[in-house]
């Protein structure tokens, strides 16, 4: 049986993502907007502003999204 290399490339470095990108995600049901502030493994930091004083106070104005979940708005 003939094996397969294994893709050691994470799928970040595939992504068409990068730090300081501005990207559109949802949280809690909600959409918001936020910018890329660091890369992980198969997700990223993303820095956002809510109104929601429920929403300020659990995450942060930070929360890390899974980069199959987040949708290009701005190229840096």
């Amino acid at each position: 049986m003939l094996k397969m290399p294994k893709d050691k490339t994470t799928s970040n470095e595939k992504s068409p993502f990068d730090v300081g990108d501005t990207v559109k995600f949802k949280l809690e049901k909600k959409e918001f907007t936020g910018t890329i502030e660091k890369s992980y493994t198969n997700a990223f930091l993303i820095g956002f502003k809510s109104n929601d004083i429920e929403l300020e106070d659990k995450y942060h104005d930070k929360v890390v999204i899974n980069n199959k979940n987040l949708k290009m708005v701005k190229k840096n």
